[in-house]
Formats: C-alpha cells, sequence, structure tokens
C-alpha cells in the first residue's frame, strides 16, 4: 500500500510494515475465547498490507476453570492456525509475558488492533501509549471490521454455543467442530 507512494516518509513506512503483530483482542485473551470471525476477516485485512504477519496468543492469563467454556493456549493456538491457514503470510505464535518483549524479540515495528467500539478505542489507545513508552520504535495501526462483524464479539459465540446454538455463521468450520467438542466433553 504505502511502498508505491512517492511521499516524504512512505519509505520508513513500508520498512516499518515488513512486518507486524496483531495480538489476540484483550477479551479473548481474558475469557480463552475461539479465534472469532472479525479476527479472521482483519487478520486478511492486515495480511494484504504488510510482508509477514504473525498472530500471537499470550498465555498469561491462563485459568482453567471446571465446567465453563475455556480454552487452553494450545486449543486456541490451533484453531487460528487452522482457521487462517489460507493466508499464506500469516503465522501463529503463543507466548507469555508483554506485547512489546515479543515485538522486540521478532523484530515486529507495527502492532495491528481490531477495534469494534468507541470503548475498544478508549483501552487499545492506553495501551498503544503505554506500549509506546516501553517500545517506542513499534508503532501501533487501528483497524476497524467490516459492518457484518460490528456486533460479534467471542462471549458471544460462546454463549450461544454452551446454550446449544448455532454458531457456524459465526465461527470457521473448524472453530465450530472444536467448540462442540469441547462442549460434549464438559457434559453439554
Amino acid at each position: 500500500i504505502v511502498k508505491n507512494m512517492d511521499w516524504p516518509g512512505a519509505r520508513e513506512i513500508a520498512e516499518r510494515l515488513k512486518k507486524a503483530l496483531p495480538p489476540g483482542i484483550a477479551e479473548d485473551e481474558k475469557n480463552k475465547q475461539p479465534i472469532p470471525p472479525q479476527v479472521q476477516a482483519q487478520m486478511q485485512q492486515m495480511g494484504q498490507m504488510v510482508d509477514q504477519l504473525t498472530k500471537e496468543l499470550n498465555d498469561a492469563h491462563e485459568k482453567i476453570e471446571k465446567n465453563t467454556l475455556e480454552l487452553e493456549s494450545k486449543e486456541r493456538i490451533e484453531m487460528a492456525k487452522q482457521s487462517l491457514a489460507e493466508y499464506k503470510n500469516v503465522s501463529v505464535m503463543g507466548f507469555s509475558g508483554l506485547l512489546m518483549q515479543f515485538a522486540q524479540k521478532h523484530n515486529a515495528k507495527v502492532v495491528m488492533r481490531g477495534l469494534r467500539a468507541v470503548s475498544d478505542f478508549d483501552y487499545e489507545f492506553q495501551l498503544a501509549g503505554m506500549n509506546r513508552k516501553l517500545f517506542p520504535e513499534v508503532e501501533s495501526l487501528f483497524l476497524t471490521p467490516a459492518e457484518e462483524f460490528l456486533f460479534i464479539s467471542a462471549t458471544l459465540v460462546r454463549e450461544i454455543s454452551v446454550l446449544g446454538g448455532d454458531v457456524s455463521r459465526f465461527v470457521s468450520p473448524y472453530v465450530e467442530k472444536c467448540l462442540r467438542e469441547k462442549i460434549k466433553a464438559l457434559g453439554g
């Protein structure tokens, strides 16, 4: 996108966009949610903007409670890998610790974040400011989802799934299968 533009700063931006990290949505990280469709769509959108995109999933909050539909990091990573397999420049990695440490370790210069609502922006704006203090070389890039994904959250998908509803319109077939298996294993 920026590579073909001839204006001051275009080369610097193009260099930063060679490798980027789109972290998990905070809600998904905290609640151990499956990869929702808006994240898949945003990964596709982001993948068109950069040479190499690494979808990372942080396990810092990992806690599995009995009789809940919470997913372990390994499960979420595998779901993300399967859901994003068609995007050849997208990889999926798990990590523990601070995102800025992960970015530094992998030489990423852009952190891409998806925003659904103003409330997302408030949190993400604060987070971007703190991340800039920790690692000033990394920029935050905010993307909004397509209109059809504005109302979807991983929490709603989880609740619909647990209550026996059809979530096939909201997740990939692989994620739907994993959710059904997880619910069955929990006795649902």
